[in-house]
């Protein structure tokens, strides 16, 4: 019989602390799954890398992995490069099993979490302001693929009819448009009395920073406005749970990815040119690097889906087609390598 284990794949930060909290969260994912060994790597950025991971669930003696994307949506990292890396290391390893599961996606445990987080902000303000006079930014990390941008939309969409707020707005923190600032500048001539800024994020990180930044920036702008800025989604219980359920899907056979508007496998509009790209991973010049960090938390891998690809400039040669509205006057950008989460 073999012997399983779960593996939480992330995709890694310059930043110590989105680090260190990737660890609680694999540590909570743990806690949920306690008849299975739990590890966790980084794809990029931090360490331990996926591949040390893999390596600890082994020295266990564990022979078959379930291996969950430690993200939100799924875009480049989650179809391409996490996939990569774990079949790599399948190939490398005979009698070794890896399954890999799907990511948290569009989810009624991550929508009350975002819910609550929103919440928690307007109870930071003395002041009464209703929310049908409240315009809410969701702010999605932004991808090279439109299907995870879209289901950023969604969550604002729902957000905003749930919770009954007066407009909602989406910007992104890099690669695809519109970007925080002219998202922000554009919400402030819609005439709400409270902005309330939320970053639809798992971690802290460079982006969160800079998102938090540019909301200050504009609200010192227009101080006729109240900015509130709500705290990412982070180790909230139901992003735990979330994420033991996804492995758990896994073990029930019902760990499919939404692949009906992949660009990879479908002609999405704008982005025809990338049907059948080949799987790849362009990580491993940064595997490992990027902060101190050795005590990230646990992990594993395994993808049946051969398609996929990634985004990302670091100072390396990459095959990335460029987005088809690379000169959108409100972004996209590609990220500074200093610049990435």
């Amino acid at each position: 019989m073999s012997k399983i284990g779960v593996m939480v794949c992330g995709h890694g930060s310059r930043d110590d602390e989105a680090v260190r909290e990737f660890a609680a969260v694999a540590t909570g994912i743990a806690q949920r799954l306690p008849h299975f060994p739990v590890s966790s790597g980084f794809l990029e950025f931090a360490r331990p890398i996926i591949r040390d991971g893999l390596d600890e669930l082994r020295g266990k003696g564990v022979t078959r992995i379930l291996a969950v994307p430690g993200m939100l949506l799924a875009a480049g990292h989650a179809k391409n490069d996490i996939p990569s890396v774990l079949n790599t290391y399948r190939a490398q390893h005979p009698g070794l099993t890896i399954d890999y599961g799907r990511e948290l996606a569009v989810d009624l445990k991550l929508l009350r979490a975002a819910g609550q987080r929103v919440e928690e902000a307007e109870k930071l303000s003395n002041r009464k302001v209703p929310r049908d006079e409240t315009l809410l930014v969701v702010v999605g990390r932004g991808t090279s693929d439109p299907d995870a941008n879209s289901n950023v939309s969604k969550i604002a969409r729902m957000l905003w009819e749930g919770m009954g707020f007066g407009w909602a707005e989406v910007c992104y923190s890099g690669v695809t448009f519109p970007l925080v600032a002219p998202g922000l500048e554009h919400a402030v001539k819609l005439g709400y009395h409270r902005i309330i800024v939320f970053p639809y994020f798992l971690f802290t990180g460079v982006l969160v920073k800079r998102i938090y930044r540019v909301t200050d920036e504009i609200a010192a702008r227009h101080p006729e406005i109240e900015f509130l800025k709500a705290g990412y989604l982070n180790d909230h219980p139901l992003v735990l749970d979330a994420f033991a359920e996804r492995v758990q899907e896994i073990l029930a056979g019902e760990n499919n990815m939404n692949c009906q508007l992949c660009k990879y496998r479908e002609q999405v509009l704008g982005f025809e040119a990338e049907v059948g790209l080949a799987q790849e991973s362009h990580h491993h010049h940064v595997e490992g690097i990027g902060t101190d960090s050795d005590h990230a938390g646990d992990g594993h891998h395994h993808h049946g889906h051969d398609h996929h690809h990634h985004d990302h400039t670091h100072g390396h040669h990459y095959h990335h087609p460029p987005h088809p509205h690379a000169d959108h006057p409100h972004g996209p950008q590609r990220r500074n390598p200093d610049a990435a989460e």
